[in-house]
């Protein structure tokens, strides 16, 4: 089991991985020198907003306010604890 990332965290995107959107693939993905990851909906929505500004908390608060949805907490610190763990985070 991944570990899950501190509240207090402010996570942004890491220097060798650039997020955007392909139309091409019709979804979000995430560039990198040897190739790309393909994001599904709930990866890119908590991607997109990891921009070292706001904290997990932030992260987590709009999240639930745009999707009106609550309790995704254990979701969203997972899901960052196994993209720090990837490199995709600092």
């Amino acid at each position: 089991m991944n570990p899950a990332l501190p509240l207090s965290v402010s996570p942004r995107i890491a220097p060798l991985f650039r997020l955007q959107y392909e139309a091409a693939q019709e979804a979000w993905v995430l560039l990198y020198p040897e190739g790309m990851v393909r994001l599904n909906t709930p990866a890119a929505e908590i991607l997109r907003r990891c921009d070292g500004q706001r904290d997990v908390a932030a992260i987590i608060a709009d999240l639930e306010q745009c999707f009106q949805q609550s309790g995704l907490s254990d979701d969203v610190q997972a899901f960052l604890g196994q993209a720090g763990e990837r490199g995709w985070l600092v």
